[in-house]
């Protein structure tokens, strides 16, 4: 069985990219320091507990475990968090992508995959948005995923290692049966926190802006279920790149829906009435972000089949009502 060495392993994607890499044949390792993934989502393939700033361990573990490739999910994403301590996600995403890149040149493995975000492309003028689209980014989180796509484009080019950067929209949704789904200490997801807010463990449910130039005034995405992105890694780590040694990918439905339309959906499924309240809109948030994934799909045969919004609610919403029952 061949080993692939995922970092942030025991994190939300990661988790079910090692779930999926377990069903493709392969046998993930799971690589993390706990500081925000869980112990209890380690199932598929053993847990190597350290920080990916280790470049030593993270070479060690590359050579024992004889790994053919590396994926590579470790990193800070709270927007917010990015803009008042830009210094953690620099250090921890650009210097600790670094330390990963450097593990690899030791060991001398040659393939990695990346976990790269929407958030690359800032307010873009039009969407759909496709690989072409501008990158400007405006946040520190954003700016800090671009700039390592740039320098694993750079080592590729120099040090003949072959990366790919997965560029995904809103992951949403989880594999209830599984054990495994959204679990954050701090909760800013649209999906979740709606859940939350019906089971009781949030006080008061705020839409981030009721006044945007969309059909119903709420910011329109695309939300796009974690197993079809799982999957999506799984195809990117199979695929040997032709005519060069990076490429980006869009990971998206193609598809969006307001805030509005989702909670209506969660409302549906949940059977309870979700009374939010109307707050201000977040700096620099776009009113519509929806992903062109023609190239995914043509190049890594990307074929997202459980990402119908329904399905993404169900599956959330079990997982939820089994580890965030109701408050008394």
């Amino acid at each position: 069985m061949q080993n692939v060495l995922v970092t942030g392993g025991a994190g939300y994607i990661g988790s079910h990219t090692c779930q999926a890499l377990a069903a493709a044949g392969f046998r993930p390792i799971a690589y993390d320091n706990l500081s925000l993934g869980h112990r209890e989502f380690v199932k598929w393939g053993p847990l190597i507990e350290a920080d990916i700033h280790d470049t030593s361990t993270l070479a060690r573990t590359i050579c024992e475990h004889n790994v053919i490739a590396l994926i590579h999910f470790a990193a800070f994403a709270y927007v917010g968090e990015s803009v008042t301590d830009p210094a953690k996600y620099y250090q921890n995403n650009v210097a600790g992508t670094l330390s990963v890149l450097d593990a690899m040149r030791l060991s001398r493995l040659r393939k990695i995959v990346f976990s790269s975000t929407c958030a690359i492309y800032g307010s873009p003028p039009t969407t759909p948005i496709s690989e072409q689209t501008p990158t400007q980014p405006i946040n520190p989180y954003g700016r800090s995923k671009l700039m390592v796509e740039q320098i694993i484009a750079d080592y590729a080019a120099a040090y003949e290692i072959e990366g790919i950067a997965l560029r995904y929209f809103n992951a949403s949704g989880c594999e209830p049966l599984s054990g495994i789904g959204e679990k954050r200490a701090i909760e800013t997801h649209l999906i979740p926190r709606a859940m939350m807010a019906l089971q009781g463990h949030i006080d008061q449910f705020e839409i981030f802006g009721a006044d945007f130039p969309t059909h119903d005034g709420t910011a329109i995405r695309d939300y796009i279920h974690v197993s079809d992105l799982a999957t999506a890694h799984v195809l990117a780590m199979n695929h040997k790149l032709v005519d060069r040694r990076f490429g980006v990918f869009n990971l998206g439905v193609g598809k969006g829906y307001s805030v509005k339309q989702v909670l209506t959906e969660i409302s549906s499924v949940s059977g309870r009435s979700i009374r939010p309240v109307s707050g201000n809109r977040r700096p620099g948030d776009p009113a519509e972000l929806i992903a062109d994934n023609r190239l995914a799909r043509r190049v890594l045969g990307f074929e997202p089949k459980h990402s119908d919004l329904r399905s993404i609610i169900e599956s959330a919403w079990q997982w939820h009502c089994v580890t965030h029952p109701m408050r008394a």
